[in-house]
């Protein structure tokens, strides 16, 4: 059976996403535009890691399960900082 295809950034607008960042930060939001060197997430939750005791996995995995606790309207993510992209809905652990 072959892997179901990899999707396209492009394909990725609309949805719920993860933007994992080199530094403690993750994102969690809806994936609107790209703009040059940025991308754009509406209703999103920008989270610090260092203001929790959980790691970035649980978080992710807890926004999976329970919903995005947005705290931000509109964001803008610098594309030089993330370091991986996913759908939320593809986040896969227990």
């Amino acid at each position: 059976m072959a892997a179901e295809p990899y999707p396209r950034l492009e394909e990725l607008f609309g949805d719920l996403v993860v933007l994992d960042l080199s530094s403690p930060f993750v994102y969690l939001g809806r994936l609107v535009e790209a703009q040059g060197d940025y991308l754009v997430l509406a209703e999103a939750d920008a989270h610090d890691l260092r203001d929790s005791a959980t790691t970035r996995e649980k978080y992710v995995l807890a926004a999976r399960d329970h919903g995005v606790n947005a705290n931000r309207r509109w964001v803008w993510v610098s594309r030089r900082d993330v370091i991986a992209i996913s759908r939320l809905t593809d986040v896969v652990g227990e």
